[in-house]
């Protein structure tokens, strides 16, 4: 969660460097994340737009209005919350230009850690920045809305990817650049004997999913579970095949998988941040287990380094190592 880069996106009107917006004032919150506070005499509605399904629900439990997806047009103010991906911080500025009224005022701000200082470089070479703030290990900057040119250029030096001659991604998306090794290795050890219904948990942008319906002629089901919803949209495109696939935005940590599986495929994430977090993977492991029928089988791909076998130990009969590479190892577990 970034707690600080929250507190900068919002200081410079605490500071009084910005006007609060009108009462009445359309606003739009761009990567916005729990935990945010508004300034005293901040009334304006917010639309919050947000695609990572635990930050999603996490703003709908305290009420706010909050989508996956940017929707409408003629905001008088827009906020960005810039993270570590350079081209997702971008488009959300290209968005946020076209989606605000000319003369609109657009805010960012992001973590110095994050590259926020070179991000705002970049974009003061397109647009005349009216002013930066530096605070709480970030920086704040803003500019207004003259022209949708600036917003065309970021668009252009970001644009959709075809990796692997055929799979469609976008910046942000994890390994939205090249199949990731890890999910290269599990699908190289996957067999061939697979069928009934299957899952990918953790599913991306569907590079598993899509080799397991190449390789395997079994299924009567598959189904893609992902947190991440352009990384699921970008599946849609990705996976077809003669089984129709299904697909589900859900956090597989706290919401419930109703169908039960044969077969489970994942390659779960184990970063919430910076820093390494085995208990992710740990729970999704769990996860996992309960969405297994009994007898049926989980193969994931971790790290060489996260310890994940006890957690497999405690959800699974049994387990074993069945590939491993210098950065990877390949389990299989049965319930």
């Amino acid at each position: 969660m970034a707690a600080e880069p929250l507190k900068t996106l919002f200081y410079p009107f605490e500071a009084e460097a910005l006007p609060l917006p009108r009462k009445d004032a359309r606003v739009l919150f761009l990567g916005a994340e729990p935990g945010f506070r508004l300034p005293a005499g901040f009334e304006a509605a917010l639309q919050l737009v947000q695609g990572f399904r635990p930050h999603f629900r996490a703003l709908q439990a305290s009420g706010c209005a909050v989508t996956p997806r940017a929707e409408g047009t003629g905001f008088e103010l827009a906020l960005v919350l810039a993270g570590r991906h350079r081209g997702q911080n971008e488009l959300r500025i290209a968005d946020a230009i076209e989606r605000t009224v000319p003369g609109g005022l657009i805010a960012v701000a992001g973590g110095k850690e994050d590259g926020i200082d070179s991000l705002r470089k970049r974009i003061n070479a397109l647009v005349s920045l009216e002013g930066h703030l530096p605070k709480h290990h970030g920086v704040a900057f803003w500019f207004r809305r003259t022209g949708t040119e600036a917003a065309a250029t970021l668009r252009a030096g970001n644009p959709d990817l075809v990796v692997d001659d055929g799979f469609k991604t976008k910046p942000g998306m994890f390994s939205f650049d090249r199949v990731d090794a890890g999910s290269k290795l599990l699908a190289a050890h996957l067999p061939g004997d697979l069928k009934g219904n299957l899952a990918d948990f953790c599913a991306g942008w569907g590079y598993l999913a899509a080799e397991v319906l190449q390789r395997s002629h079994a299924l009567t089901a598959i189904d893609l579970y992902e947190a991440d919803f352009e990384a699921l949209e970008a599946a849609r495109l990705n996976v077809h095949g003669a089984t129709e696939p299904r697909f589900f935005w859900i956090d597989l940590l706290t919401e419930t998988v109703e169908r039960r599986y044969d077969a489970i495929v994942m390659n779960p994430p184990f970063h919430s941040g910076r820093a390494a977090e085995p208990g992710i993977g740990a729970g999704m492991i769990r996860a996992a287990s309960k969405a297994l029928k009994p007898g049926g089988r989980l193969f994931m791909v971790a790290n060489r380094q996260l310890p994940y076998e006890q957690a497999l130990s405690a959800a699974f009969a049994s387990h074993t190592e069945i590939a491993r590479d210098g950065m990877f190892k390949v389990f299989s577990a049965r319930r």
